[in-house]
């Protein structure tokens, strides 16, 4: 699907007060942004911001930051939040790769993963958010008892995330290939996709990894 551009939209990010477009160099420096030592939560791939916007409702004892790649669709989420006006939700435009130009060792407590990019072509499986790259990043962010939460309609990229945490010091506490058919799915905040994607009939694929 061709990602329909707003124009203004970078400018929005650039001006915002809820949006870092240019976050390097803020390691070590979120307690200062949002003026407290509450845990640090991330959604990776945050899309419209419906999912981690929920979230920060829900607990407003937990910071909560959404990191998104293209001011586009980043748009709709700082929309809603200059509604909002959330103190426990910043944004972020860049692209997962720098997360460790943004976030510092041990100081990231929770990281969401929902409807991430498949990079179908083998060439770019580096490129995809639960490969074994990107999971050495989540590594030196994420606090020690700190879990990874992926959830996504492909199974292709879901069997493929599976057998990739097998290959690291990760392990698998939680797989679910029928979300909404699990007992374990009641309190489950659901993204834009996933409600399109219930709808439709298609089965939510679920799994949760810490370290060993």
């Amino acid at each position: 699907m061709r990602l329909r551009n707003i124009p203004g939209a970078r400018d929005v990010m650039v001006e915002n007060e809820y949006v870092f477009a240019d976050p390097k160099g803020m390691v070590g420096t979120w307690s200062q942004v949002f003026g407290n030592n509450n845990p640090i939560h991330i959604e990776i791939g945050m899309g419209k911001g419906k999912f981690v916007t929920t979230l920060a409702i829900m607990n407003p004892e937990i910071n909560y930051v959404g990191i998104e790649k293209y001011s586009s669709v980043l748009l709709r989420a700082v929309e809603k939040q200059e509604e909002l006006k959330l103190p426990n939700l910043k944004f972020i435009r860049m692209d997962a790769e720098l997360i460790k130009d943004v976030f510092g060792h041990f100081e990231v407590s929770q990281i969401y993963l929902n409807f991430s990019d498949p990079w179908p072509k083998d060439r770019h499986a580096k490129r995809r958010l639960t490969s074994k790259e990107f999971f050495a990043r989540y590594d030196e962010i994420l606090k020690p008892e700190g879990e990874v939460q992926f959830k996504t309609d492909n199974r292709e990229l879901f069997d493929f995330s599976v057998d990739e945490i097998s290959k690291t010091k990760w392990k698998l506490t939680y797989v679910s290939y029928d979300l909404h058919n699990d007992d374990n799915c009641i309190g489950n905040v659901m993204t834009e996709y996933e409600e399109r994607f219930c709808a439709e009939g298609k089965p939510i694929n679920k799994l949760i990894a810490v370290r060993e």
